[in-house]
């Protein structure tokens, strides 16, 4: 089976929506949120679960990694933090998983 696959997908697409709960639906926070947080956040958070769901889809171990390292930053940030958005934790570390598990696959086949 090909769960490396669908746990890249996953992540990233849980990450899109852990992305957009942060800028419109932030429960912790009323005020509208500026364009520097939405542009950092989406630099950070949103295009590196773009380049999971390419890289899953293409089986990129590369890219799998690139979009772990790139999202790390802010989701250890956001680990610290006492909110769901510890989550973006748990994403980050299933874009690695899935390509470690990928590897694994690709190499046996």
């Amino acid at each position: 089976m090909k769960y490396w696959l669908y746990l890249g997908i996953l992540s990233s697409f849980v990450s899109i929506l852990l992305w957009i709960i942060l800028i419109f639906f932030n429960p912790y926070n009323s005020a509208p949120q500026g364009k520097d947080v939405l542009f950092r956040t989406a630099l950070f958070l949103l295009v590196p679960a773009f380049f999971a769901v390419f890289g899953a889809l293409i089986k990129s171990r590369i890219i799998m990694c690139i979009a772990f390292f790139w999202s790390l930053p802010l989701s250890l940030y956001l680990v610290m933090t006492p909110s769901i958005f510890k989550l973006f934790m748990v994403t980050s570390l299933c874009y690695l998983l899935s390509g470690i598990m990928m590897r694994k696959r690709v190499d046996s086949d």
